[in-house]
């Protein structure tokens, strides 16, 4: 069977594709790729390292700290979270919030691929998925679709890009997550902005997540555990 590589960054939908791709490639054949970009709260690398080893599969994290040096975004920058843009701006990119990093998953998925070249890996798995609306263009269907013949161009090498999620709701997510047995690690995930434990449950991420696990009527094992411990 052919290898897997899943973009991890520790959050509730890269772990739902982790064990999607578990189930579809086999454990032995799938590995993780986490990338330290300068991002505030390093609290998601360790997410993703416990993720990947309740798994049982490897994880390497890899750094690029080109993205804090560029600024200007609210996850790598010393700048207040804006839950939502602010549709007075006058210019073409005032409907994105400042937690929107120009460029991220283009230069993940490139990255990726290029890892994935060298230890002949043909799949990259990413959770992206364009009706989890936070208008962000590089989570829709035609930018990964062009992304993947882009780097089947430059590299001369058939990588496929699989985006699980990519036409789920949030709600149907967790359903996903509930059948292919990732909940236990998803107790583990970090999804909020503010990058606090237990999770702000304020910023638009937490309430995304509230939402689903409220849709699909499952508990939150993050919020269970957190819950229990009296902090995570």
């Amino acid at each position: 069977m052919s290898k897997a590589l899943v973009v991890l960054s520790g959050g509730q939908d890269s772990t739902t594709c982790l064990y999607w791709a578990i189930n579809k490639f086999g454990r032995e054949n799938v590995s993780s790729l986490t990338f330290d970009y300068g991002q505030r709260h390093k609290i998601e690398i360790e997410s993703a390292e416990k993720v990947a080893e309740m798994a049982a599969v490897s994880n390497q994290v890899l750094p690029i700290n080109t993205f804090s040096a560029l600024g200007g975004n609210a996850l790598t920058a010393d700048i207040d979270i804006q839950q939502t843009a602010d549709s007075d701006a006058a210019n073409e990119k005032s409907y994105l919030p400042n937690t929107f990093v120009p460029g991220r998953n283009l230069i993940f998925l490139t990255f990726a691929a290029a890892y994935a070249y060298q230890r002949d890996i043909e799949n990259l798995v990413i959770g992206v998925a364009q009706t989890d609306y936070s208008g962000y263009p590089d989570c829709r269907e035609n930018t990964l679709n062009s992304l993947e013949q882009t780097l089947r161009l430059g590299m001369e090498y058939n990588i496929t890009i699989h985006s699980p999620l990519m036409n789920l709701s949030k709600a149907c997510t967790v359903e996903l997550a509930v059948k292919l047995g990732a909940m236990d690690a998803m107790a583990y995930t970090h999804t909020c902005y503010e990058g606090t434990q237990p999770p702000c449950m304020k910023c638009q991420a937490c309430i995304l997540r509230a939402k689903g696990f409220a849709e699909a009527n499952v508990a939150d094992p993050l919020i269970e555990r957190c819950r229990f411990f009296h902090n995570c």
